[in-house]
């Protein structure tokens, strides 16, 4: 029976999250606790990567982090962001994000459907005078300037934000009592292992999302009892309730 389950991300913004009739469907208490944060350079640490945002006319955003730390440095090394600025965002939802900091119908922003750079493609080769600034985490690769060198656009990769550990707290540590917890990355369980070791290794079960997730898991000697995507499961969520019929029924 499974009564308390720890999800490793921030709690959903929308009341109409899957998560919400999972817990209300199997009697379930889920507690949102992020064991990753992100943190932003500062304008210094930019510097030195000898990138001039002044130089592009286009910015391609992956993320919520990705924009907030692009509006923050620019704040900080007071350079205007101009008016006619082109956005390219991964998502609709990411791109909408935009307006925290200009107006957005004002502004000539792209989206694609995916969530993946490469359907953005299409459209940044449209454009393809453009001069793109691709701000990113500290933990990348290199298949995003594999893909934009492919079609010889004219891009620049930088470090604009990095992942830390959110470790738990001497207390949060005391007073942990989940039966499952739910990891999206290697660097929440590492994190999970900083904190604890091997001594949950057999009284917690663990579900992971994503390959290299799984693969740390299992290295690190967890409990393993749910795999997400998969064909069946698409989604955490619904892996969650396909696990869930099994042990609260």
């Amino acid at each position: 029976m499974i009564k308390k389950i720890l999800i490793s991300q921030p709690r959903p913004t929308s009341e109409k999250s899957p998560y919400f009739d999972i817990a209300e469907n199997y009697g379930v208490e889920l507690v949102f606790r992020p064991f990753i944060k992100v943190e932003g350079l500062t304008s210094k640490e930019f510097r030195q990567q000898k990138v001039s945002i002044v130089n592009h006319t286009a910015v391609v955003f992956t993320s919520r982090h990705a924009i907030d730390n692009y509006f923050k440095l620019c704040k900080e090394m007071r350079f205007e962001v101009p008016e006619d600025m082109k956005y390219f965002c991964v998502t609709e939802q990411i791109a909408l994000y935009i307006q925290k900091y200009v107006q957005y119908r004002k502004r000539k922003v792209f989206f694609g459907q995916t969530g993946k750079i490469a359907d953005l493609v299409p459209s940044m080769v449209k454009h393809k005078t453009e001069r793109y600034l691709i701000p990113m985490s500290d933990v990348h690769d290199d298949s995003v300037k594999t893909l934009l060198d492919s079609k010889k656009l004219n891009h620049t990769e930088c470090v604009m934000y990095r992942t830390v550990s959110n470790d738990f707290t001497e207390e949060e540590a005391k007073e942990f009592d989940y039966d499952l917890c739910v990891f999206f990355s290697p660097s929440g369980i590492n994190a999970f292992q900083t904190t604890f070791g091997d001594t949950k290794n057999d009284s917690v079960r663990v579900a992971t999302f994503g390959p290299s997730t799984t693969r740390a898991a299992h290295e690190a000697g967890l409990n393993v009892v749910i795999e997400a995507p998969s064909a069946k499961y698409p989604s955490m969520t619904g892996a969650l309730k396909a696990y869930l019929d099994t042990t609260n029924p």
